[in-house]
C-alpha cells in the first residue's frame, strides 16, 4: 500500500503518467488546462492599438452615462476585476468597469507583494494527492512568468531563504523545493540551491545561528501590488474600456426575457460617490468581481442566495529595512500554530506576514495587536538574539481580507474552495470569486470565456498573454540613467520613478519642479527619507486619484511604508491636489482628516497610542524618573507641569537652533495623548517608559530633548530628523 501511494505521488508530480492517480474526467480537464497554459510558454509580447492620452474621469463618467449598451460591465476594480475589463476590451467587447472606492483599495493592495505559485500548496498537493492544488500551483507558476514579462518595471525575481535547523530536514525541504522548480518547468526563474551554515549566515547575517545546519534558497516573484493593479486598469482604459473609480452599484437592472419569461440582469444603477449623481449603465453581461463583497452583489441579484464568501484576515507589518538583507527574503515554513510567515525586503523596508484569521467583511479592516505581536514573536524566533526586534519598530501594519469561497455548485457547500470559482446565476450574473493575485489573468480569461458562452457575445480570443501593461513598453533596467542625465534627478529618485512608472517615468519627470539647488536640479521630495516627489501627486490625479488617501496608499506607498512619514507629507499632498481639483479650504481640511483617520485605523498608527495609553504603570526606576524630570524641566522653565511649542522654541533659540514651528507642532503632537496642545510631565514619563520597554522606538521628541540636554552641556549638536521610529 505504501508503495502504491508513492507511485501515485510520483505520477502526480511528474505531470506525465497521471492515470495511476486520476480519473478520465480529471485527465480531460487537465489537458484542457495544459492547452491553455501552453500559450503562456509560447507567448510573445502582444502589441494592440491604444490611446496615447488617458481619458479624464469626467470623460469616463460621461461615457458610462451616454453609451446605449455595453457588452460587458465589470463591477470591482481590484486585480481580478481590472483583469476582466482588460480581457474583455482586448477581445473587442464594449467594456465598462465601475469601482465604488479606488482601484486596488481593497485586498489587492494589502498582499504579501509576492507573485508566486505557492510552495505550501504544492506540499499539500503531494502529501494529500490533491489534484486541484497541483493544477492551481502549475497554473500560478505559468502566470508568474507571464506577469514578470508584461510588467518588468513593477516586478522582479526574489530569492527566498528557508533556514534549516535539523539535518533530516535538508533532503525533505530540498526535494520539495526542487519539485517546485520542476513544476515550473521552462518558467523556473532560477534554480534553487542548498547553502552551508556559514554561507547562509553570510547572505543573511541576522539569522539565528544556534543549531542552524544550512539553508535552501528558491526563487519567486515580487511586485508593487497596488501599482500593478493600477497598471492593469490603466491598460484597459487605454485600450478603450470605460473605467470609473468611486462609482458604486446601487442595484442591478433587470428585464424580462421574451423567450423564457425569466428576469435577466441587464446592467446596474450606479452612483458617483463623489457627487451623489445616479445613472443607469446597461450591459448585455454583468461580471461580479468584488472580492470579499461578492455576496453583497449576489444578493442584489437574488436575496435568497446563500453566502459563498468565507472572509479571512491577513495582517502584515513593516519594520525597518536593516532587519533583512536588501535582496534576500526568508520563509518560516512552520510557525508555532502551523501557519507560514514570510519575511521580505520591499521598497527599502521589511515586510513580515501574514496571519490567517476568520473575520467579518468590511471596507476598512484594522490590524489588531494580537496579530502584530504574533508576527513579531515568530520572526524573533528566526533572528539572532543580538537583533532585538522591538514592538516600537513597527512602521506600519495593515490587514487585508482574503475572500475564500465555497463552491455553490458543490454538494458540500461548507467546503472551502482552494482555487477560484466562476458561477452564473439563473438571471445571468457572472461571478468570479476566490483565487489569488498571481492568477488574476487566467481567472479573468476563464470568466470571460464563461460570460461569452452564457450570453452569446460576439468576441475574439483572449489576447492578454504577453500583453504589456502600462509602463512596460520602453522600460529597461538602465532607464533611470537617462532620467538622471536628461532631467537632473537624484539617482534614488530616478530609480524609483523607473521602477514605478516604467516607460511613463519621463512624463512624471517632465512636470517635476525645479529645486533651486545645485543638485538635484528637479524633483522636490515629499519627505526627506523616501524618493517620492511632488510631481507624482500631479501625475496621480491624471491617473484617477481623487483623494489624499489614493495618493498615500496606492499611487505612492507611503502609508504602507511609514505612517509617520505619510502623515508628514499629507499637508503638501492636499495642497497640490487642491490646486488641481479646485478644493476649497473646507474640502482640504476634510481630506486631511480622512487621510489621518485612514493612517490611524487601517495602517497601524492607532497602535502607537495604545502602546502609550494602555500602560497605566510607568516602568521606570526612581533614578530614571528623576533624570527624566530634570530633562523635562529644562524645557518647563515655569514649572507648569507641561511644555508647549513655545517652550521648546525658546530653549532651541537659546542655543542658536532654528526649527520650523510646524515641525515642532508635529513632534509634540506625536506624544500629546489627550490632544490639548501640550505635553504634560506624565505623558513624557509614559513616553520614556515605552521607549525603555521597546514598545515605542526613536520618538522624535525623546531624541530632541535628550540631544538638547547634551547640547546645553556642550556635548553635541541637535538632531531633529525622523529616525525611522515606529508605530
Amino acid at each position: 500500500m505504501a508503495f502504491r501511494k508513492a507511485v501515485r505521488r510520483t505520477a502526480l508530480i511528474g505531470g506525465g503518467v497521471l492515470t495511476a492517480a486520476f480519473s478520465l474526467s480529471q485527465l480531460s480537464q487537465y489537458r484542457r488546462k495544459q492547452d491553455r497554459l501552453a500559450r503562456v510558454q509560447a507567448a510573445e509580447q502582444v502589441d494592440l492599438p491604444s490611446l496615447d492620452e488617458l481619458p479624464s474621469r469626467a470623460a469616463q463618467l460621461a461615457a458610462l452615462q451616454n453609451t446605449e449598451e455595453f457588452d460587458v460591465l465589470v463591477v470591482g476594480g481590484g486585480a481580478t476585476g481590472s483583469g476582466c475589463a482588460l480581457d474583455a476590451v482586448t477581445r473587442n467587447l464594449k467594456t465598462a468597469l465601475v469601482e465604488r472606492s479606488d482601484f486596488s483599495s481593497g485586498t489587492s493592495s494589502r498582499s504579501t507583494k509576492l507573485i508566486h505559485g505557492g510552495v505550501r500548496y504544492l506540499q499539500k498537493a503531494i502529501m494529500k494527492l490533491d489534484y486541484e492544488q497541483y493544477l492551481m500551483v502549475k497554473e500560478a507558476l505559468h502566470e508568474r512568468a507571464n506577469l514578470l514579462e508584461i510588467a518588468p518595471h513593477l516586478s522582479a525575481p526574489l530569492p527566498i531563504m528557508l533556514p534549516v535547523y535539523s539535518w533530516w530536514q535538508i533532503p525533505y525541504y530540498w526535494a520539495g523545493i526542487k519539485m517546485y522548480d520542476l513544476v515550473a518547468g521552462a518558467h523556473c526563474l532560477k534554480s534553487s540551491y542548498v547553502l552551508s551554515k556559514s554561507r547562509a549566515l553570510e547572505l543573511f547575517p541576522m539569522l539565528k545561528r544556534d543549531k542552524l545546519v544550512g539553508a535552501i534558497v528558491y526563487y519567486d516573484g515580487q511586485h508593487n501590488d497596488s501599482r500593478m493593479n493600477l497598471a492593469i486598469a490603466l491598460t484597459a482604459a487605454r485600450h478603450g474600456a470605460v473605467t470609473a473609480n468611486y462609482t458604486e452599484v446601487v442595484h442591478l437592472l433587470k428585464r424580462v426575457d421574451s423567450q423564457t419569461g425569466t428576469r435577466r440582469v441587464c446592467g446596474a444603477r450606479c452612483r458617483d460617490v463623489l457627487t451623489g449623481q445616479e445613472f443607469d449603465v446597461r450591459a448585455k453581461c454583468v461580471v461580479n468581481a468584488t472580492g470579499p463583497f461578492t455576496d453583497s452583489l449576489r444578493k442584489m441579484d437574488d436575496q435568497s442566495t446563500h453566502n459563498i464568501c468565507q472572509p479571512s484576515a491577513g495582517v502584515h507589518i513593516v519594520i525597518p529595512g536593516y532587519y533583512c538583507p536588501e535582496s534576500m527574503g526568508l520563509l518560516d515554513p512552520a510557525t508555532s500554530d502551523g501557519r507560514v510567515i514570510f519575511f521580505l525586503p520591499w521598497e527599502k523596508v521589511t515586510i513580515a506576514g501574514t496571519t490567517d484569521t476568520p473575520t467579518e467583511v468590511t471596507a476598512h479592516p484594522v490590524p489588531v495587536e494580537e496579530d502584530i505581536n504574533f508576527i513579531l514573536r515568530e520572526i524573533r524566533s528566526y533572528l539572532s538574539p543580538d537583533v532585538e526586534v522591538r514592538r516600537g519598530d513597527v512602521l506600519a501594519a495593515w490587514s487585508g481580507i482574503r475572500p475564500l469561497v465555497t463552491d455553490p455548485n458543490s454538494k458540500d457547500t461548507q467546503s472551502i474552495c482552494r482555487n477560484h470559482i466562476v458561477n452564473i446565476s439563473d438571471s445571468g450574473l457572472v461571478t468570479i470569486a476566490g483565487g489569488k493575485w498571481t492568477t488574476y489573468r487566467s481567472m479573468a480569461e476563464e470568466t470571460l470565456d464563461a460570460a461569452i458562452k452564457a450570453h452569446n457575445l460576439q468576441a475574439g480570443p483572449c489576447r492578454t498573454v504577453g500583453l504589456l501593461l502600462e509602463g512596460g513598453k520602453d522600460w529597461s533596467p538602465t532607464l533611470y540613467i537617462r532620467l538622471v542625465q536628461d532631467y537632473g534627478l537624484e539617482v534614488e529618485v530616478a530609480k524609483h520613478l523607473a521602477s514605478t512608472y516604467g516607460g511613463k517615468a519621463f512624463e512624471v519627470a517632465k512636470i517635476a519642479r525645479v529645486t533651486g539647488q545645485r543638485w538635484p536640479i528637479v524633483g522636490k521630495r515629499l519627505v526627506s527619507e523616501f524618493p517620492y516627489i511632488e510631481s507624482e501627486v500631479h501625475y496621480a490625479v491624471q491617473q484617477y486619484a481623487c483623494t489624499a488617501i489614493d495618493v498615500i496608499a496606492r499611487r505612492t506607498r507611503l502609508g504602507f511604508l511609514n505612517v509617520q512619514a505619510a502623515e508628514q507629507a499629507l499637508p503638501r499632498i492636499v495642497d497640490i491636489m487642491g490646486k488641481q481639483l479646485g478644493w476649497n479650504e473646507q474640502k482640504k481640511q476634510k481630506e486631511l482628516e480622512a487621510a489621518r483617520e485612514f493612517l490611524y485605523q487601517e495602517m497601524g498608527y492607532k497602535a502607537r497610542w495604545e502602546q502609550l495609553t494602555n500602560t497605566s504603570e510607568i516602568s521606570l526606576t526612581p533614578e530614571e524618573v528623576e533624570r527624566y524630570k530634570k530633562r523635562f524641566h529644562k524645557f518647563d522653565k515655569g514649572n507648569k507641569g507641561f511644555i508647549t511649542t513655545v517652550d521648546v522654541q525658546q530653549v532651541l533659540e537659546s542655543i542658536s537652533i532654528q526649527i520650523d514651528e510646524n515641525m515642532l507642532h508635529e513632534i509634540l503632537n506625536e506624544v500629546d495623548l489627550n490632544k490639548n496642545g501640550q505635553v504634560e510631565l506624565n505623558e513624557f514619563l509614559q513616553l520614556m517608559s515605552a521607549v525603555k520597554k521597546g514598545t515605542v522606538s526613536d520618538s522624535r521628541l525623546a531624541v530632541l530633548m535628550k540631544t538638547v540636554e547634551e547640547s546645553l552641556e556642550e556635548r553635541g549638536p541637535v538632531t531633529v530628523d525622523r529616525s525611522g521610529g515606529g508605530v
